[in-house]
């Protein structure tokens, strides 16, 4: 998942990522498959074709999420099984900017994910699940960097229909990419002998210039779209710890509350058991 996320920053320049994008769909498929690792029961009745997958979960887990993208998917014509619901809210929460909060708060709603207490219909996953292992909590934080690229889908064709089976291509993840601070020592090694040798003349004495202009540029423009990405990223990383110390704030009011209640119900039955203690001794 790492790598993945890391070719689609790379990837990315000016004009939105769409499904035509081969980063985008490994990203897709890598991020599918999490989501449905060790996911419990091949068959739910409450799903619309009767195969129950990860967006039964997300449904459930993500209602809570402000202004969220739930019922509209839910509500889309076109898009009738559960696995195409599920792509659906993948692309329309990456548009949306917001992938990363849909996860935390999915995986913050543990009597969903885990079986805490509840009816074993809510379990989710089986033990063993990415989704229950400490690595989900990683996984929300590499989600937060995709808040600086834009995504542009469309919601219908074969990928949407739940039909075409997920492949993931992992070609890309073998190979070593190199960016603007990864040159060889080959490669600055050849082009300060080419620029200081004295006994070779090149044949054209601009083009190492051009070149070495080019080559700034290139490093530039690298080195911007990396520190863009990380500007949204803790762009996002602020706003996600923003809404998390407000629903903290929010508990510990509650709990405040919850504590003062407790205490006058003490002082009352104190109270009331000191009167008894009285009427008990005049008695006697």
């Amino acid at each position: 998942a790492r790598f993945s996320v890391k070719t689609l920053l790379e990837k990315y320049t000016a004009d939105p990522i769409d499904d035509s994008s081969e980063e985008f769909v490994n990203f897709a498929a890598i991020l599918e498959q999490i989501l449905s690792h060790r996911f419990k029961g091949p068959v739910s009745w409450f799903s619309s074709d009767g195969q129950r997958g990860f967006w039964d979960y997300i449904r459930l887990a993500c209602s809570k999420v402000t202004n969220n993208c739930i019922s509209s998917i839910e509500n889309m014509e076109n898009i009738s099984t559960s696995r195409a619901k599920g792509r659906a809210w993948i692309r329309v929460a990456l548009m949306e900017k917001r992938m990363s909060e849909y996860i935390s708060t999915a995986l913050r709603d543990t009597r969903t994910t885990r079986c805490n207490h509840v009816s074993p219909r809510r379990r989710f996953y089986d033990d063993g699940a990415i989704m229950l292992r400490e690595e989900s909590a990683v996984l929300t934080g590499m989600l937060i960097g995709l808040s600086a690229i834009d995504f542009s889908f469309c919601l219908k064709g074969e990928e949407m229909d739940g039909k075409t089976p997920v492949v993931i291509d992992y070609t890309p993840y073998l190979k070593f990419t190199q960016t603007y601070d990864h040159l060889s020592e080959e490669e600055e090694r050849g082009s300060v002998e080419s620029s200081t040798s004295e006994d070779s003349t090149p044949e054209h004495p601009y083009l190492p210039l051009e070149d070495s202009w080019y080559n700034k540029w290139r490093k530039m423009e690298q080195k911007f779209r990396i520190v863009y990405a990380q500007k949204g990223y803790l762009e996002e990383l602020v706003r996600l710890r923003e809404s998390q110390l407000k629903d903290l704030e929010a508990e510990n009011k509650r709990l405040k509350l919850r504590l003062e209640e407790v205490m006058v119900q003490n002082q009352l039955e104190k109270r009331e058991l000191e009167g008894v203690i009285l009427e008990l001794q005049e008695q006697l």
